[in-house]
């Protein structure tokens, strides 16, 4: 059975919707919101890798719990949901707006195009994983993160990689 995702023009606009398997195999424009999870302090910031059976971007690591948006869902509220599933984290409070980014990109030598929505929330945990999404997971400072991801060849998620030099302290 087919997955509907929500499909996007290159500005940003949602404008149907589509299958993920499609979407993935042909490179059109979707999003996604994610969720930066920063100690309570603000000191750490959680960061995971993923499972080796994810769709995309299987084993790398990633700092922001987040997902496809369903079709004409609000970005903000795909990332309380992608927060609350693979982290356990039900937010108490609105979660802060950090940016939008747009990132036009290849995997598996396929074209992929994805608006990311990005979030941030205040927590200590307690975490719980969603095993089929989240392989492990530990907290850094904005110094070891920023360390990791000098590295070019070190597997981290690529839209990703293109928001978080901007939201390290």
């Amino acid at each position: 059975m087919p997955e509907m995702i929500a499909i996007y023009d290159a500005a940003g606009n949602e404008i149907g919707s589509q299958d993920r398997a499609v979407v993935y195999a042909t490179g059109l424009w979707h999003a996604a919101a994610g969720v930066l999870v920063r100690s309570l302090d603000g000191s750490r910031i959680y960061v995971h890798r993923r499972t080796d059976t994810k769709a995309v971007f299987a084993g790398m690591h990633d700092c922001l719990a987040g997902g496809v948006l369903d079709p004409g869902e609000d970005p903000a509220d795909a990332a309380a949901r992608e927060l609350s599933e693979e982290l356990g984290i039900t937010a108490e409070v609105p979660l802060k707006p950090l940016a939008t980014v747009s990132w036009d990109g290849e995997w598996a030598g396929k074209p992929m195009r994805c608006h990311l929505f990005a979030y941030e929330y205040r927590s200590d945990g307690p975490l719980r994983h969603q095993a089929t999404e989240i392989a492990d997971g530990w907290w850094w400072t904005d110094a070891e993160l920023r360390a990791h991801l000098t590295d070019p060849a070190w597997p981290f998620v690529p839209d990703t990689r293109v928001l978080v030099p901007h939201l390290l302290r």
